[in-house]
């Protein structure tokens, strides 16, 4: 798929399967304090080129579609237990582990949010980047390490050639998330997933890695996935939002529909919370309550008991994803009521 002039993603061709496709997908953690059902059927879908923002509290199940995707979960105690992951239409999930394992890396990568620990301390980061091209490419060390030089440059590494020797721990917090993303696109992968890239970096150390993100994926004309929690990082550089709860996707949108009218309680409160220069001195709002335990989901609509709109049925009846308009979806029985605000 092409970008157009804006960088925005070009219309995909009628009849081509997305680049990415997650159908029903359903994830449980087996304990022996009982069966935590992390995701409970999960649709998305993602085309070269696109953003799609993965939005949550935490224990929404973000981080583990993303890590079904990658086929890097726990198993025991986590287990896929129903719903497929199409990558070009071929389903990853009837795949035998060692054909999947070629496509991490080559076709999926992921950034994980914590850099510092998911760099390994006793390597130099050089050697952990040029790692990708020894094993998947076949590189010798001398010319992994120069593929390596090349990737920091790419990143924005000051002095990366003095650096490329050096440590995880002799780096900020922004500059190891950049070796994170050059290893991520070091093999060019068709999708990245980005979890929480931004997670304890200063304001202005997230807008440079959003804007890194942004630019790699106009070049490469990737499909990005962004978990993250935080509304206000993806209003720049989404193209559609995926709003999670307790496991379940309940509100999807394009981007600019999410902000303009949210038609999910949930939503609608994740947005209030945000705080604004037109609200100086005021208290910020925040949704009341905690999210359920996932190993006692109540009946119906999981955010019941958070929810100032709800009624009986809410408690009896969990909602099908209704449609609001072009491309947008919400879990709730209520949805005209929020999109009108006649309850704020």
């Amino acid at each position: 798929m092409t970008l157009t002039e804006t960088g925005s993603p070009a219309a995909v061709p009628a009849g081509t399967p997305p680049l990415l496709e997650v159908d029903n997908l359903h994830v449980e953690f087996r304990t022996r304090e009982g069966v935590a059902k992390a995701v409970n059927g999960v649709s998305y879908a993602i085309n070269a080129g696109e953003t799609l923002a993965v939005l949550g509290e935490s224990g929404s199940g973000k981080s583990v579609t993303a890590q079904a995707i990658m086929g890097i979960l726990d198993t025991p105690p986590g287990f896929v237990t129903k719903g497929s992951i199409r990558y070009q239409g071929d389903d990853l999930l009837q795949m035998p582990e060692g054909v999947r394992r070629t496509y991490r890396g080559e076709h999926l990568a992921m950034i994980f949010q914590d850099a510092l620990s998911s760099l390994n301390p006793v390597f130099s980061v050089g050697y952990q980047i040029a790692e990708m091209f020894r094993v998947h490419r076949g590189m010798s060390r001398s010319d992994g390490m120069k593929k390596a030089l090349e990737l920091m440059e790419l990143v924005n590494i000051p002095a990366a050639r003095e650096r490329v020797k050096d440590y995880p721990h002799q780096f900020s917090g922004g500059m190891r998330q950049r070796i994170m993303i050059a290893m991520a696109i070091a093999l060019d992968p068709e999708v990245l997933i980005a979890d929480e890239p931004t997670t304890a970096l200063d304001v202005t150390v997230q807008a440079q890695i959003m804007a890194l993100l942004k630019e790699l994926q106009r070049e490469r004309d990737m499909g990005l996935i962004l978990i993250t929690h935080d509304l206000g990082v993806v209003a720049d550089v989404a193209d559609k939002i995926a709003v999670m709860y307790a496991g379940r996707i309940v509100e999807r949108a394009p981007v600019y529909d999410i902000y303009a009218r949210p038609a999910h309680p949930y939503t609608e409160g994740l947005l209030a919370s945000i705080p604004r220069v037109d609200m100086k001195g005021q208290e910020l709002f925040a949704i009341k309550g905690i999210p359920p335990s996932l190993m006692r989901i109540p009946p119906g609509c999981p955010f019941n008991p958070r929810c100032g709109y709800a009624r009986d049925i809410c408690r009896e009846q969990d909602p099908p994803n209704y449609p609001v308009g072009d491309a947008h979806d919400s879990a709730c029985h209520f949805w005209e009521e929020v999109v009108d605000g006649t309850r704020r």
